[in-house]
């Protein structure tokens, strides 16, 4: 039997579209939606509702699994902004048809209560602004290497590291060649075959990042929307539904934050967060492999920005495709470091 309450999706959003539903009232209530959650963003605080969705690769089908999810967002989103994640709220029946944030009554939902955060102090807002200073940067860039310094190795197979990259190339480039997507072939097929090559030339320099404990259990979505500038600084909406997405080198993380960081228009803010990275760690940095983690994550964002239209309703499906070509244009200028 199914552990799903009678309630659905949209009236739990109604309810919580209602500024008396929560405790503090607040005047408005702001909502963001994607396709695993709604956010609502309620006076000082948010609250993050995930849809009951089950995909490939995350599962939040079931009452229960949402609740374990939740769970984990705080557990991990902790470590890096511990001030932030507040904990989890149950979504209660009352009545017939009454909903109520905690309390008593049947629990038909759960939500991850947050502070909220301003907007304005976000980097990729910074970024746009032209307003970063570098100090600020680098107090996060520290925040970020303390993490990375701090965090134990993960135990992975050298081998089963380095070939969940060609699994991925092989499954990114497939995607992006759909003709339903009418993407230009070359570039996609340059992308992915410089990335084989790498992957055969240089399988010990990644393998020697498992052997050597480099890589870690990290954050997993490192891009400048997730970075709070403060203070104190801290990185929120580490992706928690997935442990195998969040096994990762230090390196693969800087790598896809300096390059979302350039497509934002600021190319040399990533400089500071591998600053600090080598100044903590003591590692030199190679500068192929950094450039091949580049390639690997411009492949799969182009591939992500491309879902978008599948979409019904899509309202600007010129945007998402002028951002996988975006992405497909950085890939291939960080490819010419692989030779």
């Amino acid at each position: 039997m199914s552990d799903e309450p009678s309630i659905g999706l949209a009236e739990k959003v109604a309810f919580l579209c209602r500024s008396t539903s929560y405790p503090d009232q607040p005047d408005a209530v702001a909502t963001i939606e994607t396709h695993m959650s709604w956010l609502f963003l309620a006076g000082a605080h948010a609250y993050k509702l995930k849809k009951p969705v089950k995909l490939e690769f995350l599962d939040y089908s079931t009452l229960a699994a949402r609740q374990r999810n939740c769970q984990e967002e705080v557990r991990l989103n902790r470590r890096l902004a511990p001030a932030i994640y507040l904990g989890v709220v149950p979504l209660c029946q009352t009545g017939m048809r009454g909903l109520a944030l905690g309390g008593d009554g049947v629990v038909v939902d759960w939500l991850v209560q947050m502070r909220r955060l301003d907007r304005r102090r976000m980097l990729d807002h910074v970024i746009a602004e032209g307003s970063a200073d570098a100090a600020t940067v680098r107090a996060a860039a520290e925040l970020i290497a303390q993490f990375f310094h701090d965090a134990a190795p993960a135990a992975i197979d050298p081998a089963t590291y380095r070939m969940r990259f060609a699994v991925d190339i092989e499954a990114d480039r497939g995607e992006l060649l759909l003709p339903e997507f009418e993407l230009p072939r070359a570039p996609i097929m340059a992308l992915a075959e410089s990335q084989r090559r790498f992957l055969g030339k240089a399988a010990a320099l990644i393998e020697d990042r498992a052997r050597a404990g480099r890589v870690i259990e990290g954050h997993g979505d490192l891009r400048p929307e997730h970075v709070f500038l403060g203070p104190p600084p801290a990185v929120i909406d580490c992706l928690e539904f997935n442990r195998a997405f969040r096994l990762l080198d230090p390196l693969d993380e800087l790598a896809y934050l300096d390059l979302e960081c350039a497509r934002l228009g600021a190319p040399t803010i990533g400089a500071s967060f591998f600053a600090s990275h080598a100044r903590l760690s003591g590692e030199q940095l190679p500068a192929r492999l950094i450039a091949f983690y580049a390639c690997h994550r411009a492949l799969l964002r182009a591939k992500i920005a491309i879902w978008h239209l599948r979409e019904p309703d899509l309202a600007e499906p010129r945007r998402w495709r002028q951002r996988a070509l975006d992405y497909l244009a950085l890939g291939q200028e960080r490819a010419k470091a692989l030779d």
